[in-house]
């Protein structure tokens, strides 16, 4: 999976609404989260910073992902997956504070009238190949260039490619997180990889490559 470098900027401690929050918690509960919740701050900043492209606007998106789960904490069910818990209120933070400013055309639409047929090509597709094809073609690029490249991804297909193929989450996963169905993610991810593909393969061309490998 692709990574980032740990981030210092942001400190539970210090946060200046910490103290008022206080009280919603138990000293156990205050404990596991400042235990627990906070060892995902650099995945959760790392999505963040992909899903707004802008650091500033990452760090608040991730600050308002802490301070709803900490006031929501103890509503968490102990043994689920934190991590997906956490990541899907940042999902819904980031829904709710950019996606009026986006004017791109709404894809739901599209996603439930191809979902079905993309989810029996993507079986076919990789029962042929014996892996993914977007594995491959990634492996030919540096981090940056793949970075970047995401970044580009109109925002459901980015949001689809950052979770499934940076932070590692199953399809399952990613439908509950995003809150929609499964062969909607099915399909923003296809849709999402290759338009990813297709991008990184331009660049290869313009760069003297072929199919990922340089021409002789």
């Amino acid at each position: 999976m692709l990574s980032v470098a740990p981030i210092g900027w942001y400190s539970w401690a210090s946060n200046p609404y910490r103290e008022a929050d206080l009280a919603t918690l138990t000293a156990t509960q205050q404990t596991v989260f400042e235990q627990e919740a906070m060892q995902h701050l650099d995945a959760l900043y790392r999505t963040a910073l992909r899903m707004t492209r802008n650091p500033q606007d990452a760090e608040d998106l991730v600050q308002e992902t802490y301070l709803r789960a900490y006031r929501f904490f103890d509503k968490f069910q102990p043994g689920t997956n934190l991590r997906a818990w956490l990541f899907k209120i940042l999902t819904n933070s980031y829904i709710n504070r950019y996606r009026k400013q986006v004017s791109e055309p709404r894809l739901d639409s599209l996603d439930g009238a191809e979902e079905f047929a993309l989810y029996n090509h993507m079986d076919a597709e990789a029962a042929m190949q014996g892996g993914t094809v977007e594995a491959e073609v990634l492996d030919h690029f540096a981090e940056e260039d793949i970075k970047a490249a995401i970044e580009a991804l109109p925002p459901q297909f980015r949001m689809a490619v950052l979770l499934a193929d940076v932070e590692g989450f199953s399809y399952n996963q990613i439908a509950e997180i995003t809150g929609v169905k499964k062969g909607t993610v099915m399909s923003r991810l296809f849709r999402g990889r290759r338009l990813l593909q297709r991008a990184l393969l331009e660049q290869a061309r313009a760069a003297g490559f072929a199919g990922g490998t340089r021409a002789s």
